[in-house]
């Protein structure tokens, strides 16, 4: 996956298009005909390359609805391909995609009370089974309040419906980075997740004065202390840095405007009940200019706060390098790293455009993209390695499974270690290691492959091979897949070269090679030659489903499959 090698989106890029794209031709089946045949419907369709941000025109078929899902949802289920087929065009589907809920999810409670520990671990706030959101601060439970709020996103994302609502919350998350457990308040951890969920779609300049004054971020970057006395610059600088203006420009904000925006931001604090308030006492009331960059404009001072800061945040946001600068984070997010010239010229500066022209409401510049030509290019499938969520929550939904809790506090204990996993694998939510984010969107020149070491790559084959075959004790029950009824939803099980295809859309972002194909299909057929001792084992199962011989010969080859599959190098790209 590295440069020394040709990847994948590189050999497309290499590439000449011709009359408008490229047409690579079927090959010869290496294996005679009662083998695997080469999919010639696939290799024998047109590519276009590098699209711009024009609306996609090509079919609609299930390997763009399998892209677009494993974009913009966690993993991809077969129940929501055939969804979003139905549909009938890549339009429908993005605007299906883009409509979420506005119900807000019942909030996280108290699961964590274990009556086994010694002393036995009682919240003395919270009965069990009771919401802990309201309950006054306890340092010895906050840690646990937060496991608890962690293990409730978790859910939001493994039985999220097909829409962006969870990965959308997700890419904020990475935006205006924060860290828990240096807060360690689970009230204001949950608070923000909730603000981030609710403004994942909406308007970006209401959105930014939320995370102003939302309680999480003004206790990790100290805007509580920022005061006419003692001004404190951290939230300042990182509001232009990292949230709005960035630092892609040669020309940008200078020392003298983040000192300018500290001081429009004093005053900002809590009361005696954790409200966040404004004290008008505590905040400058003097005049506040700003450098050429922002036009030297000045917002006078005042007694008030909010209107401050609503000219604060106008100022900014009427510089264009705000929308391009949020315009490359959300392509970085959810379709490629790499932005050279073609695809700022085509795709960012026109995304950028639509973000401003609708006074930077995000949904437009969300289903430009993902209805762009661009978006469903063969180059922009399969180049994205999988974050860690991508790969875990993702392995959970493509395999249709749900968390077992036969007691509140199992439910507690496997959200807990399913996190711990993912903190082993260097994406724990709600602790990105700093206020710029995880650095795979952000760190030339390797983005997405940090996430791959000799230590994670270990780690990602470790749950691959356990929820294959040993699977998680939860209390009583087990997680692990269900290989036969992930097999049985395809409309043809029975066949072994209709059920490799159908298994390989599911969990494969692009074709593999006829060798790996044959291979799978030896395991299928346990080495012998013809397909009907992978087919006789299926119907002798369906006629007798009870019978532990039938079960495990199926179950075995499949597990054997599986395993095989979530183990090659494929199975870690989107």
């Amino acid at each position: 996956m590295g440069d020394v090698k040709l990847s994948r989106r590189r050999f497309f890029e290499k590439l000449t298009p011709t009359g408008g794209g490229v047409r690579i031709e079927p090959v010869e089946p290496l294996f005679p005909e009662n083998s695997l045949q080469a999919d010639d419907q696939h290799f024998s369709q047109q590519f276009t390359l590098q699209g711009g941000l024009d609306p996609y025109q090509g079919p609609w078929t299930q390997a763009e609805a399998t892209h677009l899902l494993r974009r913009t949802t966690f993993g991809v289920k077969y129940a929501h391909v055939q969804q979003l087929l139905a549909l009938g065009s890549a339009d429908a589907a993005v605007d299906a995609i883009l409509t979420v809920s506005a119900t807000v999810p019942d909030p996280p409670i108290n699961n964590y009370n274990n009556l086994n520990a010694v002393p036995p671990a009682i919240d003395p706030n919270v009965p069990l089974g009771q919401t802990w959101i309201n309950a006054p601060y306890n340092v010895e439970f906050e840690g646990a309040r937060i496991e608890s709020w962690r293990g409730w996103w978790l859910d939001r994302m493994i039985e999220g419906e097909a829409n962006i609502q969870e990965k959308m919350t997700l890419f904020w998350h990475n935006h205006f980075a924060t860290q828990t457990d240096a807060v360690f308040r689970g009230k204001a951890a949950y608070l923000h997740n909730q603000m981030l969920r609710r403004n994942a779609l909406g308007n970006f300049r209401t959105f930014v004065k939320e995370v102003t004054l939302d309680p999480l971020m003004l206790v990790f970057l100290n805007g509580y202390l920022n005061n006419l006395i003692a001004p404190d610059e951290n939230y300042a600088r990182e509001l232009q840095e990292l949230f709005t203006v960035g630092k892609d420009s040669p020309v940008t904000y200078t020392e003298d405007d983040v000192v300018a925006a500290a001081r429009v931001l004093t005053g900002w604090t809590f009361n005696n009940n954790e409200e966040v308030v404004f004290v008008p006492q505590l905040h400058d009331q003097g005049f506040k200019v700003f450098s050429s960059f922002y036009g030297n404009a000045i917002i006078q001072g005042s007694t008030n706060g909010s209107a401050e800061l609503d000219a604060l945040i106008n100022m900014i946001l009427q510089k264009e390098e705000v929308s391009l600068y949020i315009c490359r984070k959300i392509y970085r997010f959810f379709v490629y790293y790499n932005i050279d010239q073609d695809v700022e010229a085509n795709v960012i500066v026109p995304m950028a455009q639509i973000f401003r022209d609708n006074n930077y409401e995000i949904k437009p510049v969300m289903e430009a993209l993902l209805k762009s030509e661009h978006f469903f290019d063969a180059v922009n499938k399969g180049c994205m390695i999988k974050n860690p969520l991508d790969l875990l929550v993702g392995l959970l939904r493509n395999f249709n499974l749900s968390l077992p809790e036969p007691t509140l506090y199992d439910n507690y204990s496997i959200r807990l270690g399913i996190n711990f996993f993912c903190g082993a694998l260097q994406m724990l939510p709600g602790s990105p290691p700093n206020v710029a984010g995880w650095s795979a969107y952000r760190q030339l020149p390797t983005y997405y492959r940090n996430w791959i070491s000799a230590d994670t790559i270990r780690n990602r084959n470790l749950i691959a091979d356990i929820m294959a075959f040993a699977g998680a004790d939860v209390g009583p029950e087990k997680l692990i897949i269900n290989h036969i009824a992930f097999a049985a939803q395809f409309p043809n099980p029975g066949d072994p070269n209709a059920l490799i295809d159908d298994t390989l859309a599911i969990l494969y972002p692009m074709p593999i090679s006829l060798i790996k194909k044959f291979y799978l299909k030896s395991i299928l057929l346990s080495g012998q030659a013809s397909d009907h001792y992978w087919t006789d084992a299926w119907n002798a199962f369906l006629n007798n489903p009870t019978d532990p011989m039938a079960v495990q010969t199926v179950w075995f080859r499949l597990a054997t499959m599986h395993k095989y599959i979530m183990n090659l190098a494929e199975y870690q790209l989107s």
